[in-house]
């Protein structure tokens, strides 16, 4: 046999997504590419690896097998990395962080430095919603997880990294007509809401429940990006990150309506299992974030003061 690492790599996140398109996404490949390695992949064996049944594809418990396989000579190719960087006196291995989907426009800018800083660590950073977060950090998944409410059930430390702060915003268009006083203002629009497990559709509904509100004529959606569309679109209104919409309010696609109650404010937190033993990396990584978040959110963030 005469596999390469790169045919393990692409067939390992065949078999984590189930799907050919979503794995050349994640590897940054082209479908035509993927689906060329991975039938030069199954080649070499004389028992299946995969089936496909109408457009979906299949692992079959053989190549489950080779996939366990594949992951761990992977794992054993990243020790060998490591180790060798750790010789040549570099800070080596792995940090994994999970961060809820609006923290993408926060945490990219509290590790690049400090990343770049050091070519030995692997980032693996999961962007999903605030459920999934705290799962990963309950299950001790993850060094650390970024979020904008704590988690009350379990037993952490944090990092406070700048304010979150959340508007009601609909399209320029169609804002200017709206009444202020806060059951005037949300009681009769089109609202649109996270899915629920979202941090931001937790604020949002303590915000109305604390204010009386009740609403009828809602829409849900599953992310941010899709959430702000939305409202650019002109199908609704939404209390939404301010830390998320920096380009559409400059571009004036968007618009902060001004209700009396909002912002409502809460803190962009990393967080981590108290009395959890970090690994030289991620013990690094928060003396790091300690040492400069100051000087990070004023270079980085100094726009946000203004609203």
């Amino acid at each position: 046999m005469h596999y390469t690492l790169n045919q393990l790599q692409i067939f390992l996140k065949i078999v984590q997504t189930q799907s050919i398109t979503k794995a050349s996404e994640e590897l940054h490949l082209t479908q035509p590419a993927v689906s060329i390695q991975l039938k030069n992949f199954q080649a070499q064996f004389d028992i299946p690896l995969t089936e496909i049944v109408g457009r979906n594809i299949y692992i079959t418990d053989f190549g489950n097998e080779i996939a366990e396989a594949a992951e761990e000579i992977i794992n054993q190719v990243h020790a060998i990395n490591y180790k060798t960087l750790s010789y040549k006196g570099q800070l080596t291995g792995r940090l994994k962080i999970s961060i809820v989907s609006t923290g993408k426009y926060v945490m990219p800018f509290f590790l690049s430095d400090f990343i770049n800083q050091h070519k030995g660590i692997e980032l693996v950073m999961d962007v999903t919603n605030k459920s999934s977060v705290i799962e990963s950090l309950e299950k001790n998944e993850v060094d650390f997880a970024l979020v904008s409410i704590l988690p009350k059930t379990m037993q952490i430390e944090k990092l406070d990294l700048i304010s979150n702060k959340l508007f009601l915003v609909g399209n320029t268009k169609s804002s200017s007509s709206i009444p202020f006083p806060v059951k005037q203002a949300f009681r009769d629009l089109p609202l649109i809401f996270r899915e629920k497990g979202s941090g931001t559709r937790q604020t949002m509904e303590a915000f109305l429940k604390k204010n009386l509100v009740t609403t009828s004529n809602m829409m849900e959606l599953n992310s941010n990006e899709a959430v702000k569309q939305a409202v650019i679109a002109g199908l609704g209104y939404s209390v939404m990150p301010l830390i998320g919409i920096k380009n559409e309010l400059q571009n004036n696609e968007l618009y902060i309506i001004p209700v009396k109650g909002l912002p409502v404010k809460t803190m962009w937190s990393i967080i981590w299992l108290k009395g959890k033993k970090l690994s030289p990396v991620a013990s690094s990584l928060l003396k790091y974030m300690k040492e400069e978040k100051a000087k990070i959110a004023h270079e980085k963030f100094n726009w946000y003061e203004k609203y």
